[in-house]
């Protein structure tokens, strides 16, 4: 539930076009619906801007399903990640216009239309290697009503491979570098763009990459201005962070 659908209720309620047991019933599973297993936040729209998400890996398929469906019947946009593609045919079975993002790990069922700014989000990976942590990025940023460009394998191994994108990237509000390896590539970003950059480390890599400890240390001490991180193959925080800037007036 958005805020303005809240305050349409209280609105009919006043007015009279709604009684006040119409209106119990449709908040009733107001603030959480608890289906004993998990409490489904249905407040989190309100508050955040953006309904609860489902986070899918260590669940069952039962229970994913069992989500998906109890969130689908209050009219909510739904996603949930690091899902499977048994918990995609599972959920699929319930609600048919499900759809999945196999790159991305990423279930989604959309149930009513998203406010879209005209600006972009930029997603900007050093190599081909790491498109599925950006996927996750991407997604999660389509769902929640952005605009989503995508630059792929312009790692500083090829640095003229950026150069060439560079009077585009500049254009974006904001820009996602996912890099694994020595995670080199949100530094130089962040010296040549005068926009907020999220840094993605990435677990792609050789031995002393350390499972993308390397990258993640080196984009935490970058000295470029307005790079901020987050955590080791977190598509989805950058995506939803990146959102979040897109998105403000």
């Amino acid at each position: 539930m958005t805020r303005k659908e809240l305050e349409k209720i209280l609105e009919d309620v006043r007015s009279g076009q709604k009684s006040v047991e119409a209106a119990a019933d449709d908040l009733k599973y107001f603030p959480y619906s608890d289906l004993g297993f998990a409490k489904i936040d249905t407040q989190r729209e309100i508050r955040t801007g953006f309904p609860e998400i489902i986070y899918c890996a260590g669940k069952s398929v039962e229970h994913v399903e069992k989500i998906f469906l109890a969130m689908a019947e209050k009219q909510n946009n739904i996603f949930g990640t690091r899902a499977t593609e048994e918990m995609y045919r599972g959920v699929l079975k319930i609600i048919p216009d499900a759809v999945w993002y196999p790159e991305a790990r990423i279930i989604s069922v959309r149930r009513k239309e998203t406010e879209m700014p005209e600006t972009y989000i930029g997603i900007i990976t050093a190599g081909t290697s790491d498109i599925p942590v950006a996927e996750e990025a991407a997604v999660t940023a389509e769902l929640l009503g952005n605009h989503v460009a995508r630059i792929f394998d312009v790692g500083v191994a090829g640095i003229h491979r950026l150069v060439d994108r560079l009077p585009e990237i500049r254009n974006f509000r904001v820009v996602i570098v996912i890099a694994g390896m020595e995670g080199a590539l949100a530094s130089v970003v962040g010296g040549l763009v005068d926009k907020p950059v999220i840094a993605v480390p990435t677990s792609v890599g050789y031995g002393a990459n350390f499972g993308g400890i390397s990258a993640l240390l080196a984009m935490l001490t970058s000295c470029s201005s307005g790079v901020t991180v987050v955590n080791i193959d977190n598509g989805f925080g950058a995506g939803f962070s990146a959102s979040m800037i897109n998105h403000m007036k």
